[in-house]
């Protein structure tokens, strides 16, 4: 099962993805600049092979729920999240909105 949900964070919108799949739940919240994911996100593959397309993003593992993804701790972000002001420990909400 696929849920998408709008979510507002401080009058800014953002898209929430919940994809159900056996054994695991693989959860998203973005805008048009970036997103914030559960630990499935490869951040070392976005940083190395994908560098080329500057991917803003942020992994926190751990995550069941959108909620949880939005209050966690993040483990890891790219290099192009950290180049705006977006820092590894910081939760998933605080990331999104310096992505505005």
């Amino acid at each position: 099962m696929v849920s998408i949900e709008p979510i507002e964070l401080n009058g800014h919108m953002f898209t929430a993805v919940t994809v159900l799949l056996p054994k695991t739940t693989l959860l998203t919240v973005s805008n048009e600049n970036g997103y914030i994911m559960c630990g499935a996100l490869d951040v070392g593959l976005l940083n190395s092979k994908l560098a080329d397309r500057k991917i803003i993003a942020g992994r926190a593992v751990g995550v069941r729920t959108i909620d949880e993804l939005l209050k966690a701790p993040l483990e890891s972000v790219t290099y192009e999240a950290e180049k705006l002001g977006i820092v590894k420990g910081m939760i998933g909400e605080e990331a999104l909105l310096k992505m505005i």
